[in-house]
């Protein structure tokens, strides 16, 4: 994870909502578009940046990709947030 690449990918309000959808359950690019009033070429662009992030995996299943949510960089970032706050107990 590039943390440059996972911020970045964070700052567009669109992709946070897809990782708000994801956290709710696996979803394929089609049924993810159905929560937008945007282009499905918009949607994939911003799963390829989500993808590239590490913040989403994909799976395929017979002609579809799924996507999922990738927790463990979420915990990261976390980590990485709190420590710059000096939630460690250590300020």
């Amino acid at each position: 994870m590039g943390l440059q690449s996972t911020l970045k990918a964070l700052s567009d309000p669109v992709r946070r909502e897809i990782l708000q959808i994801l956290k709710k359950e696996t979803l394929s690019a089609g049924d993810i578009c159905t929560h937008f009033d945007i282009t499905a070429a918009a949607i994939s662009r911003h799963l390829s940046i989500l993808k590239e992030a590490d913040l989403i995996q994909d799976k395929r299943k017979s002609k579809f990709i799924y996507y999922t949510l990738n927790t463990s960089v979420l915990e990261e970032i976390m980590l990485f947030i709190s420590n710059l706050k000096g939630e460690d107990g250590n300020d």
